[in-house]
């Protein structure tokens, strides 16, 4: 566990704050939200004055069952005098530049973090953010409600891959008893996460698979969404998220990478198997992760250009 005078440190700037500001990363997912709205529901019961941020004009919606989930907006509040950010590897993925002199707590399990807040509470060994916001409760034993077990739940249960990735250990599953014995309903949880497909989500699957390539005599797979395919049949990026945990499935796979355009830039997800650290590829070109999940970012919204710059770093690795 972190250090105690860490999470100590953190909670006496929360106790002296007026106003506290959760920001949450771009293209958010279950841990980034999960990890807010833990925090924001605690807040609100013991009526901690706070706003829960996130750039983006749209949220997943698959997380619209967590409480407080509609309180998340996307305008920032005009006072707040601490920032706490959360499952935010980098400063840069809040997608906002705030005053640095104001206090700022940064949460987080990326191996790639900088340390780039006042406080850092940051242990790449987590399967998740949620299980270190877990560990900042009972550390400073704050009550976990059923509400806020909910979210931490679901942000370990996503982020581990439904607690399959390798930093799940004994630790993470004593963390989701403990959640578990607050009452909060399992099933409803997983069946809100998994069975509320769009549509427009198997209209749009077919497509990125068709654009699937492999290379490396099959050892590295490719993928890609074209806007217009979004246009075409209604979904959203978020929505076929799950095409490179499926390439990356394929027996002969070892690294799956998945390309889309996002503000005339080409983002990146990298994923692997065979404990091989794909966090390599993502700082070569200014991103992180951890080492069987990163990401990165190409200056245009050439996918093309952007998965040959990609493979080509990839060969030399081989050599």
């Amino acid at each position: 566990m972190k250090n105690i005078s860490t999470y100590k440190q953190a909670l006496d700037a929360i106790c002296k704050a007026h106003y506290i500001l959760i920001v949450t990363h771009i293209n958010p997912d279950a841990d980034t939200i999960s990890c807010a709205l833990s925090l924001s529901n605690y807040f609100k019961e013991n009526k901690i004055k706070h706003k829960v941020f996130n750039k983006m004009d749209t949220l997943p919606r698959n997380l619209d069952f967590l409480p407080l989930f509609s309180k998340i907006t996307n305008q920032l509040p005009k006072y707040y005098d601490l920032v706490i950010y959360v499952d935010c590897g980098a400063k840069s993925r809040s997608g906002i530049v705030l005053d640095e002199s104001i206090q700022s707590i940064n949460i987080d399990h990326h191996q790639s973090n900088d340390n780039y807040a006042n406080i850092n509470i940051v242990d790449a060994n987590k399967a998740s953010s949620a299980e270190i916001v877990y560990d900042f409760f009972i550390t400073n034993d704050f009550n976990i409600s059923k509400n806020s077990a909910m979210c931490m739940y679901t942000g370990i249960y996503d982020d581990s891959i439904k607690f399959s990735t390798p930093r799940c250990d004994a630790t993470t599953f004593e963390t989701i008893n403990a959640l578990v014995k607050t009452g909060i309903n399992t099933n409803f949880i997983s069946d809100n996460l998994n069975r509320r497909d769009s549509l427009a989500k198997y209209r749009l699957l077919p497509k990125v698979l068709e654009s699937l390539e492999l290379h490396n005599e099959g050892k590295v797979a490719t993928i890609y969404v074209k806007p217009q395919w979004l246009e075409q049949t209604g979904a959203s990026y978020v929505e076929c998220e799950d095409a490179i945990d499926m390439i990356l499935n394929i027996a002969v796979v070892k690294i799956a990478i998945y390309l889309r355009v996002s503000n005339g830039k080409t983002r990146i997800s990298l994923r692997s198997k065979d404990n091989i650290d794909v966090s390599i590829i993502a700082k070569q070109f200014n991103g992180g992760g951890h080492k069987m999940s990163a990401g990165c970012t190409y200056k245009n919204g050439n996918i093309t250009e952007a998965k040959d710059m990609i493979l080509e770093f990839i060969s030399t690795l081989d050599n």
